[in-house]
């Protein structure tokens, strides 16, 4: 599971951020960093669910 959302934050990095954590504050801060850039979205992503991952 880790490895798709992974895929999905690369991809859509809202999309990663929803399945590991749900409508949540963290879902709706990748999405304000993914409207002002792709590659904040896709960096906030990546570290949120590895994040989650590690607890």
């Amino acid at each position: 599971m880790k490895l798709i959302q992974i895929v999905f934050a690369i991809l859509l990095p809202p999309l990663g951020v929803f399945l590991t954590y749900g409508f949540s504050t963290t879902f709706l801060i990748n999405i304000g960093l993914t409207l002002l850039g792709w590659v904040p979205g896709i960096i906030h992503a990546i570290w949120a669910i590895t994040k989650q991952q590690d607890q």
